[in-house]
């Protein structure tokens, strides 16, 4: 039981690259920000660039849900509540990994 949990729990965490894409697209984040280039809001590049070694993806699940203004310039990203902790923890690891 103990290695199916484990075996479980891994397959969670490596979540394909496309499956963090397809659910970028799919919550209309990329109404907003692209991976590579800056659109409305920062590109996903500049932003894992930005918190590299600074902020952990929990952290900034709860930036993604909370949205804000400021971080990024005068135009405010909305709160994503819609969002699960899970899709918004999914979501911030493939930022943070260069959304590849």
């Amino acid at each position: 039981m103990k290695i199916l949990c484990t075996f479980i729990m891994a397959a969670a965490v490596s979540v394909p690259a496309f499956a963090s894409s397809a659910l970028a697209q799919k919550n209309a984040c990329m109404a907003c920000h692209a991976v590579e280039k800056k659109l409305v809001g920062p590109s996903y590049k500049d932003v894992a660039k930005k918190y590299a070694g600074k902020m952990d993806a929990a952290a900034l699940a709860k930036s993604i849900k909370a949205g804000g203004s400021g971080k990024w310039g005068p135009v405010p990203m909305p709160a994503q509540a819609a969002l699960s902790d899970a899709e918004a923890l999914t979501l911030a690891q493939w930022i943070l990994a260069g959304a590849k």
